[in-house]
């Protein structure tokens, strides 16, 4: 793309031969993010000054417009993926929701994503998504600063639970602590709608086994590997290694999630991260292919 064009050229075809030698047909990818483009631009100046708050540096690598950036997902061999769309204030979500219905309908191999906020009106547009086809939503607490316990979203999350569609939720503290962030306040929705299909974006960072005790407690939670693992995220807190053997555990319920495009490294690192735990080709399987493909289907 743009000045490195050949650089994700080359990386495609290690890519490819990644999933080649796993035996699969490519990978699908739960956590990319596509945003109208003014939405993505301000998203992209988040990143680019988070180093005076984090102390690391986030250059966005994938940074180019958006038919370049889906030829780069479908050159990697990428089946299926999201568009990650999320509300900072209310009546925001209404449009955004129309924004990817619009992108899902024109884009075939991107599961139709929908989002929420908590605000009058929200039961009936999740209501209206989740008829209309929506296959999975985004929920983001920190960038929100929303609590998930509001008695405006009680209804939101019982219609998830109910229809089985899956949300997909930054409700860890990485990289930096919100209001409403950790296991605590997610943990209380979980009790009141247990069949809610939540997938714990980034592995729960950094509240890793908190999170994994969810996932053992309610058999409909999930977790996706966005950026756990990989070297960037190490100034935060590593993964510990005494919960190694949970993931293998629970290798049916890992889905593999990148962030793309607002990654500070390749595509193919999160992948190659995820091989080196040494967790087995099977396990490598579920998570980069076969749980999701179950999941939705597909």
């Amino acid at each position: 793309m743009s000045g490195d064009r050949w650089d994700v050229v080359d990386e495609a075809a290690e890519v490819v031969r990644f999933w080649e030698r796993l035996g699969l047909p490519g990978v699908i990818d739960v956590h990319t993010h596509f945003l109208p483009k003014n939405v993505m631009d301000k998203v992209w100046a988040y990143f680019d000054g988070v180093g005076p708050l984090t102390g690391v540096a986030w250059p966005i690598r994938y940074r180019a417009d958006e038919d370049e950036r889906l030829a780069a997902l479908r050159s990697f061999g990428v089946r299926a993926f999201t568009a990650m769309v999320y509300p900072h204030k209310p009546d925001m979500a209404g449009w955004l929701n129309s924004w990817a219905a619009d992108f899902a309908a024109r884009t075939p191999d991107c599961l139709r994503t929908a989002t929420f906020f908590p605000e009058p009106g929200a039961v009936d547009y999740v209501r209206h998504a989740i008829e209309g086809g929506a296959r999975v939503f985004k929920a983001h607490l920190q960038v929100g600063g929303y609590d998930p316990r509001d008695p405006l979203l009680d209804g939101v999350w019982g219609l998830l639970a109910e229809a089985g569609v899956p949300v997909v939720a930054h409700c860890a503290s990485g990289p930096v602590p919100g209001n409403f962030t950790g296991p605590g306040p997610i943990g209380e929705v979980l009790a009141r709608h247990p069949r809610l299909p939540l997938i714990v974006a980034h592995l729960g960072m950094p509240e890793y086994t908190a999170f994994l005790d969810l996932a053992d407690r309610y058999a409909e939670v999930r977790l996706d590997t966005t950026m756990a693992f990989t070297d960037f995220p190490d100034f935060t807190e590593p993964f510990p290694a005494a919960d190694l053997s949970r993931l293998r555990a629970l290798q049916h319920r890992i889905l593999h999630g990148s962030d793309f495009p607002n990654i500070p490294y390749p595509y193919l690192h999160s992948l190659e991260s995820l091989a080196r735990l040494g967790l087995g080709d099977a396990w490598l399987r579920s998570v980069v292919h076969d749980n999701a493909a179950a999941l939705f289907a597909l």
